[in-house]
């Protein structure tokens, strides 16, 4: 635990700017992570929620020491992190080929809110390390995600065909890869080819074949119009 004076525990200037300067950078910071990769909520998002989340808890410590010592210093806190909930859905799309963008942005910035609350109430150490941890996770870690997924043996891909009959020809193909459907949904988005079928299929392949091989693979089969990984 860290031993500051008490100067920055109390509610002052000096803690109140400390506080929201602490909280405009982590969320910045994070802010241009996101920013940078081109997703929704980028930089000043990031930063107005982490700010907000502070403030919140500034004013709940205010309202404890000023008006009412029996008054429940978490009780904003909760408001906040529900209510940027309901902004972090705002980021989240689900394109025509049932692809899922923005839960990562919406979870950063539900990550910014509670990085606020903790500045904002004073727990310095906690605030240092889950920024940390935070920004670690969203710029050093997809590398490593997309090593795994690579290597996982199983790819989702949006498939078109022509027409509806060369459905079982296309899943005879994946058995002649030697490889498995695992779930296959249709529907999934508006053909671009006239009378043709749309439809997204979970394929597991060998682990010694890549996925980019595969999507070759399952490209030239006949009747194919379009495939597109998930």
């Amino acid at each position: 635990m860290l031993h500051l004076p008490a100067v920055f525990y109390d509610l002052n200037i000096v803690s109140i700017t400390l506080r929201l300067f602490l909280a405009m950078l982590f969320g910045g910071i994070i802010g241009l992570e996101r920013g940078a990769n081109r997703h929704p909520a980028g930089f000043r998002t990031h930063i107005l929620v982490c700010m907000g989340a502070a403030i919140a808890m500034l004013t709940n410590q205010y309202i404890c020491d000023v008006w009412s010592a029996t008054s429940d210093p978490a009780r904003l806190g909760a408001q906040v992190i529900t209510g940027v909930g309901f902004l972090g859905v705002g980021t989240i799309l689900i394109t025509g080929r049932s692809r899922i963008k923005g839960l990562t942005t919406a979870a950063g910035l539900w990550a910014s809110a509670c990085l606020g609350l903790a500045i904002g109430i004073g727990f310095y150490e906690g605030a240092i390390i889950g920024a940390v941890l935070i920004f670690i996770s969203l710029a050093f870690l997809p590398n490593l995600e997309d090593y795994f997924y690579e290597h996982s043996g199983v790819v989702n891909v949006y498939v078109e065909l022509k027409d509806a009959g060369f459905f079982r020809s296309f899943m005879k193909g994946i058995e002649k890869m030697g490889a498995e459907t695992r779930e296959t949904v249709f529907g999934q988005g508006q053909p671009m080819t006239p009378g043709g079928v749309a439809f997204t299929v979970s394929v597991r392949y060998p682990k010694h074949i890549s996925s980019r091989i595969i999507i070759d693979q399952l490209s030239d089969i006949e009747g194919v119009t379009l495939i597109d990984e998930l």
